[in-house]
């Protein structure tokens, strides 16, 4: 089990050297993984200063030496997978191969699409996704590639360098729609959710089981992520995490957001309370 911090980048931590600082926290603290949220505009009231994760993640990956690194999730529909592809590659090798890519369609579709006039259809936004991780997975092989699709064309194309090592994609999606699982057995990983409420580890359990009827014979390593509150410094902190990884899970996200004290998620605009918050990435993972 790996254990890994998951935070808002806007609000309160709409400030890169405060995420920064706490990147270098987390991995002095014992966690395997710094990942952030991909939001362009939260809601309507949303007024926060916000920051780009992927400039963030970089500089996070010169100022730590351990911690994977990642989005969770960037909403693919709403980039070009070409530019996604060099952003991808360049920090991967800066980072001496630490990045997890997380994707999704991306919520509040509000806010990520119709504030900028991009396509918010359900099914245009999954046809995108799927159409970009096609092209991103092959960009990254380094060698010729060309792409006819319904939302994207490419040319004859190679793009250099490749990177170091391969980079796992995890899908993100809410049980209990199937689509977003059966798009994760074609990949390295699951992050899922379940709407309104926190995940139990029998919805969890469930989740396992779809995917491996997906992934069918398939023997490649796959990450099954569980997110969640824990306490830190406390002995139930283990059992919370245990209860996930007999059923599946091979990470841990603990929540590092204002979701954790109570603030609804139409509230996230407002002013923060982050002591508790930093307080808990500081206390460390609950290693099992």
């Amino acid at each position: 089990m790996k254990y890994g911090v998951h935070l808002p980048n806007f609000g309160a931590f709409g400030d890169i050297h405060r995420l920064l600082d706490l990147a270098r926290k987390a991995e002095d603290a014992g966690w395997d993984g710094f990942f952030l949220w991909d939001h362009l505009l939260f809601c309507e009231l949303d007024q926060n200063a916000h920051v780009d994760p992927w400039m963030t993640l970089a500089a996070a990956a010169v100022q730590t030496k351990r911690i994977m690194l990642g989005t969770l999730v960037t909403p693919l529909p709403r980039r070009r997978p070409w530019k996604v592809a060099r952003e991808t590659v360049t920090l991967q090798n800066l980072s001496g191969g630490r990045l997890i890519l997380g994707v999704g369609l991306g919520d509040p579709v509000e806010w990520e699409y119709r504030t900028f006039h991009e396509a918010d259809d359900p099914k245009i936004r999954a046809e995108k996704l799927d159409e970009g991780l096609a092209i991103l997975t092959n960009l990254w092989q380094g060698k010729p590639f060309r792409f006819t699709g319904q939302h994207y064309q490419l040319e004859d194309a190679t793009f250099l360098p490749a990177p170091i090592q391969p980079i796992p994609v995890w899908v993100g999606g809410y049980w209990p729609h199937k689509a977003p699982f059966r798009r994760a057995a074609r990949y390295d990983g699951m992050f899922p959710g379940v709407t309104n409420a926190p995940m139990t580890p029998e919805q969890l359990g469930d989740i396992q089981a779809y995917l491996q009827t997906q992934r069918g014979s398939s023997t490649a390593p796959f990450d099954l992520a569980a997110g969640g509150v824990t306490a830190g410094g406390r002995n139930d902190d283990q059992d919370i995490v245990a209860a996930y990884e007999r059923l599946g899970a091979t990470w841990w996200i603990e929540d590092i957001s204002p979701l954790r004290l109570g603030m609804g998620w139409g509230d996230l605009w407002r002013e923060w309370d982050t002591a508790p918050l930093e307080s808990r990435i500081m206390a460390g993972p609950p290693r099992l």
